[in-house]
């Protein structure tokens, strides 16, 4: 594997999985659209009969909307992964002179890009809808940062699929227990007002504390013990998920 230019290779890797996104932009609209429709059936349907000790629902539903968002996305790089593992581009490339993981790197940092295109334009659908947030940069960074560790750790988990699936459909319905996760959660009404067992699970499952975490950090709030329990989370997700994806990639390339 050639490593010295590893980081000029994966550039080009991002850069021409970035093409196929800008050519095909329903993929972002796909992605963003889904969350946006919640966001707003939540709060101008549902959110008059939902009690969640906030006069601002916006505020308290955005954190979970962003990481459905997250989950949504994802799946577009297990599907792109598969498609390239079908075409024969993953054997292309390696025929050529360059460090073969940079070929998978491309695909993760053009995950990390597009996820936060996504994230952006919720974001500004929230502000217009009335989310407001007092936060300073430290807080935004840490806001900022557990999104990134999120999105990498869901899409290592992506990254599995996409390398390991035998059909198209195998690849992308991976993503849709992530993309329900938040509905069973703090993301939606306070774990609180569920039925016991349905709460023991919302209270102990990862999606929660992140969401808490988000939530305290955008409010000004204490973030006590969530923040560390949500990066717990991440990073044990991702660690374990990069493990399994870059096993499954170097079965591939094994058997090509």
């Amino acid at each position: 594997m050639n490593t010295k230019f590893f980081f000029s290779d994966m550039s080009v890797m991002v850069g021409r999985s970035l093409r196929h996104i800008v050519r095909s932009m329903d993929t972002i609209i796909t992605v963003t659209i889904m969350p946006i429709a919640f966001m707003l059936l939540f709060v101008y349907v549902f959110g008059g009969a939902i009690r969640t000790g906030t006069d601002n629902y916006v505020n308290y539903l955005l954190p979970g909307i962003l990481l459905i968002s997250i989950a949504s996305g994802i799946s577009y790089t297990a599907f792109r992964l598969f498609t390239d593992v079908q075409k024969g581009i993953f054997e292309r490339f390696h025929s050529m002179p360059i460090a073969h993981s940079a070929v998978l790197w491309g695909h993760v940092l053009t995950s990390l890009i597009s996820n936060a295109i996504s994230l952006v334009v919720i974001i500004a659908v929230g502000l217009i809808m009335g989310f407001r947030s007092a936060a300073g940069v430290l807080s935004w960074l840490a806001v900022t940062g557990i999104l990134l560790l999120f999105t990498l750790a869901l899409t290592w988990i992506a990254a599995i699929a996409g390398l390991s699936a035998k059909t198209i459909d195998g690849a992308s319905a991976f993503s849709y227990p992530l993309i329900f996760l938040p509905f069973i959660s703090s993301a939606f009404v306070p774990t609180s007002t569920m039925p016991t067992v349905v709460r023991i699970f919302a209270q102990y499952q990862p999606v929660t504390p992140i969401v808490n975490a988000l939530r305290s950090l955008l409010a000004c709030q204490p973030v006590n013990n969530d923040i560390w329990i949500a990066l717990a989370w991440c990073v044990g997700i991702m660690a374990v998920a990069y493990v399994f994806a870059m096993r499954a990639y170097k079965r591939r390339i094994a058997n090509h």
